[in-house]
């Protein structure tokens, strides 16, 4: 989990193994560990680590500490213990995603990022015990070279059939009384409660604001019984020491892989129906014109984490190996969450080479075309 000095990081241990050892247990009296000064003081050092600009109240971190950091997290905790704390509306800034389009991110102003961290801080270390292994965004020990270097080993060990995911505008379909219920069933405490219901409403009656610190969590939460149940597929048709079908998530980013075995054709088919079977339950759909079949064995590519990813012939030797293509519009991003992250290396000679290495020599990333 998150790094937290002192009694927090405790606090938080003891509501994980908690919450690990009874998986039906409901928390209560959290919203008075949510508005403790440390874990205030906590979110506050996160929010202003990662930067960011200033929301649509326009007070930057320059202008807190200019005023007073203590007198500003002491306002925040008086508003939220005498329930004074409304949300301000988010400040909205496109990004590119490269094809044409652009997503929404919906920056709240630190007061609010403050308050969302906190929570967040407390919620995390519940829902981190429940959550699969088989999903790796913004958790804990976690990061996108891990999700890499697992659906690399996927495609290696013989599910060369993916399932290139899309998911259509997730966190904009995200239905608020299902992600209510969900976070329901392991908090029973009503300031949480109403305190969550406060953060995601600011965006709308539906879908999850993307771009504070709570809206990774939501988005896990939201698709967590998704990633058990293919889990089970997982083990369930898995024979002996090799797996079947396997399933790689990464906040709204997914891939499926199935074996190319000649018995279990008709398999990657059946997945995807699943899938969609899955999401329907929750309102979430498939985007059909980006979600495709890919067979590496037939040279062909598929996406995730801003790579095109294929399996290629070795320059040296028999046998295969899966080479990262990047996607131009992605290298910043990255550089920034994923070439940066431990164990990667990035260099960067020129706009033209590009090379990403993981961990050993085995995943080697080829110049990508520039137009």
């Amino acid at each position: 989990m998150t790094k937290a000095p002192g009694k927090l990081q405790e606090l938080r241990r003891r509501i994980y193994r908690k919450a690990k050892s009874e998986k039906t247990h409901r928390f209560w009296g959290l919203f008075v560990h949510i508005t403790n000064i440390e874990t205030l003081e906590e979110a506050y050092r996160i929010a202003k680590g990662n930067g960011g600009a200033p929301g649509i109240d326009g007070q930057s971190f320059s202008d807190i500490e200019s005023a007073g950091r203590a007198a500003f997290l002491a306002a925040v905790r008086e508003d939220l213990v005498t329930g004074r704390y409304e949300p301000m509306p988010n400040r909205p800034v496109e990004i590119p995603k490269g094809n044409g389009k652009f997503r929404t991110l919906q920056i709240p102003c630190i007061r609010d990022r403050v308050v969302q961290g906190a929570l967040k801080l407390i919620l995390e270390a519940i829902f981190e015990a429940d959550f699969c292994p088989n999903s790796y965004g913004f958790r804990p020990k976690r990061s996108p070279h891990r999700a890499l270097a697992e659906v690399r080993r996927s495609v290696m060990r013989r599910m060369s059939t993916v399932i290139d995911v899309d998911l259509s505008r997730y966190f904009d379909t995200i239905r608020h009384s299902v992600l209510l219920d969900k976070i329901a069933k392991r908090i029973q405490d009503p300031q949480v409660m109403h305190l969550v219901k406060q953060i995601i409403k600011v965006g709308g009656k539906v879908g999850v604001p993307q771009g504070g610190p709570f809206s990774p969590l939501a988005a896990n939460i939201y698709l967590n019984e998704i990633d058990w149940f293919f889990d089970a597929v997982r083990r369930k048709t898995a024979e002996g020491g090799y797996e079947a079908v396997n399933y790689h998530r990464f906040a709204d980013d997914i891939v499926i892989t199935v074996s190319g075995h000649h018995t279990k054709r008709g398999w990657a088919e059946q997945a995807l129906q699943r899938l969609q079977e899955q999401l329907a339950l929750i309102g979430v759909e498939l985007n059909p014109e980006k979600t495709k079949l890919v067979n590496t064995l037939k040279g062909e590519a598929f996406g995730f984490l801003g790579f095109d990813l294929r399996r290629v012939r070795r320059r040296k030797g028999n046998g295969l190996n899966v080479v990262y293509l990047m996607r131009r519009v992605r290298i910043a991003f990255m550089k920034k969450t994923i070439l940066t992250s431990k164990g990667g290396a990035f260099c960067d000679e020129s706009p033209q080479r590009l090379t990403y290495v993981t961990g050993q020599a085995a995943c080697v990333a080829v110049p990508a075309p520039w137009p």
